[in-house]
């Protein structure tokens, strides 16, 4: 089986090295991107087969990011998991139903919360 290519989208590089860890365990290949706009040109250029999406950035917020990949044609059907901090509003949460985003987990998360929900959302995405 070839490997799971993710793109994790995030500015923190300790959170980028936290999640290549907990998915290179489990046979996944991870390239982070430090940033919104460098993580646009990193899922275009790789065509990732899902993407982790840290909402909080400080060059692009991670809304922007996700309108754009769902707005070009060549990355809309690409997953995406939206990473937030468990501070965060409700009406980030109601946002996220709204814009269908494939899902989303709350920061901090154990590595079993995020890797249940990388297969769920690959499970349902190859259907």
């Amino acid at each position: 089986m070839t490997s799971v290519r993710v793109v994790c989208i995030e500015d923190e590089s300790e959170m980028i090295d936290l999640v290549r860890l907990i998915l290179s365990r489990e046979g996944y290949e991870v390239i982070g991107a430090s940033g919104g706009a460098k993580g646009l040109e990193t899922v275009e250029d790789l065509m990732p087969d899902l993407v982790l999406l840290d909402l909080m950035m400080p060059d692009m917020d991670g809304w922007e990011v996700y309108q754009r990949l769902k707005a070009n044609p060549n990355t809309r059907n690409i997953p995406v998991i939206v990473v937030t901090a468990r501070a965060q509003s409700i009406d980030k949460v109601l946002g996220l139903h709204i814009a269908k985003v494939d899902d989303y987990i709350t920061k901090p998360f154990g590595p079993a919360e995020l890797l249940k929900s990388i297969e769920r959302v690959l499970a349902n995405h190859n259907n």
